[in-house]
């Protein structure tokens, strides 16, 4: 008789069933507002880390694009081993790496040290967010809501808690800083990390889980595409705003920690209203609405020599931006499951992490200033995409089916519509069986409520 309190048996118990929606929910926030902490220390502590290894500004942006390359280079990997392993275990493990990997770079005393840290970090970084994010679309199939905004906005206030701490202690020394953050990060891990797991209970074996459709793939990279160009305006004010205001505004070492902290507070409330927003809107129109936002916000920020009024362009770029990565992955995950958001971000990340590295080459030709001015252009480029995914019927159908999901007390229940491979079971992807059916000539109206 095996013992009754045998661990592995009562791990297998509750993967078995599955923790509560609500509790899965509180710890895949707190994932995404751990994950935000993290990023926001390094990103307040990025001037530090520069002036201790010496890279100037084109150093620095191939250092930043090592990030890239990490994340990158894993999460193509980390959609399957969420597929195969659960993204839940992937998730808990990932953060444990990311804890560690943040203190490499304030040990790094060299550009080449540096390089090598931030590959790790980078790394790190990629996998937490596909586990994340195909997490947060598991609780959305759960709870038959939008929920993925509202989880994206703990990214973004956890962002800020984590950039004002770094400007309280901006000018010292990065390493102890960024080591306390990893060493408070752990327990953070600790806490959320059965929930997590948890929430791996398997409703199908890993042979039968869903698996991205060969129809949508190309809708699928357009959804990365939005997500990318908008997201390469969240790296580069990321990574790059605090040196803006400091290099070119002349603002003091808080004053420009200060700028992230205004960014990220108001991508935290755009993201608070994103359920709301969408239901008023509609996805097509708060995609290409929230990128058009940014550009005009990036053109405030650039243009101005003010540091209140250029603090008040990030703020404009946070508002736009707020919604259109977490929609867009959304998307993603409800068409094509773990595989569905591992594509649409490996092509969204490479915009948010390739940002950073491609301002610090231009800012070393033509300044920082001029060379942030770029991302509005591909935010308008970012909206150009959304309005064109979004016409015809799917605009209409997608509206609509928001709308409902948001008012009525039960999902909209839509007839299945034959495609080729199999969709997640959320609001989303009801809502897409008739938009791809109607695009497909397979039906000519929408299913009735």
């Amino acid at each position: 008789m095996p013992f009754p309190l045998d661990p592995a048996r009562l791990l297998r118990a509750a993967r078995a069933t599955g923790p509560p929606t609500r509790r899965l929910r509180v710890a895949v926030t707190a994932l995404f507002a751990l994950d935000g902490a993290v990023f926001g220390s390094w990103a307040a502590r990025i001037p530090d880390v520069a002036a201790r290894t010496g890279a100037d500004e084109t150093a620095l942006g191939l250092a930043l694009l090592c990030v890239s390359l990490g994340a990158l280079a894993s999460m193509q990997l980390t959609g399957a081993l969420c597929t195969r392993l659960g993204a839940g275990a992937v998730g808990a493990a990932s953060a444990v790496l990311l804890c560690l990997a943040l203190a490499l770079p304030g040990l790094s005393s060299s550009v080449a040290e540096l390089a090598v840290a931030l590959v790790v970090f980078g790394a790190a970084t990629g996998t937490v967010n596909v586990a994340a994010n195909s997490l947060g679309v598991e609780v959305e199939r759960r709870a038959e809501r939008p929920v993925l905004a509202p989880m994206h906005a703990a990214f973004s206030l956890g962002g800020l808690g984590g950039a004002a701490v770094g400007g309280l202690v901006a000018g010292g020394a990065p390493a102890p800083h960024l080591i306390a953050v990893g060493a408070a990060g752990l327990l953070v891990t600790a806490a959320i990390a059965p929930a997590l797991v948890a929430g791996d209970a398997p409703r199908q074996r890993a042979s039968e889980r869903p698996t991205p459709a060969k129809g949508p793939r190309p809708l699928l990279v357009a959804l990365g595409l939005v997500a990318g160009c908008t997201a390469y305006g969240e790296g580069a004010f990321t990574d790059w705003g605090a040196l803006h205001l400091r290099d070119t505004l002349g603002a003091s070492p808080a004053a420009a920690a200060a700028g992230y902290a205004t960014f990220a507070a108001a991508m935290a409330v755009g993201r608070l209203s994103g359920s709301r927003l969408l239901r008023a809107l509609g996805d097509t129109h708060l995609l290409a609405g929230g990128s058009l936002l940014a550009a005009l916000g990036v053109l405030v920020a650039v243009a101005t020599p003010s540091v209140p009024l250029a603090l008040a362009g990030f703020a404009l770029v946070g508002l736009g931006l707020s919604n259109v990565f977490p929609l867009a992955i959304a998307r993603a995950g409800a068409i094509g499951g773990s595989g569905g958001v591992a594509l649409a971000s490996t092509v969204g990340y490479t915009g948010l992490l390739g940002g950073p590295p491609v301002i610090g080459l231009l800012a070393g030709g033509a300044g920082i200033a001029a060379a942030l001015s770029t991302v509005a252009v591909l935010a308008l480029v970012g909206a150009g995409i959304a309005l064109a995914v979004g016409t015809g019927p799917a605009a209409d159908l997608t509206r609509t089916a928001a709308t409902r999901v948001g008012t009525a007390a039960r999902p909209v229940a839509a007839p299945p519509v034959p495609l080729h491979g199999r969709l997640q079971d959320t609001p989303y992807s009801r809502n897409y069986r008739d938009v791809l059916g109607v695009l497909n000539g397979r039906r000519s109206t929408p299913a009735p409520a």
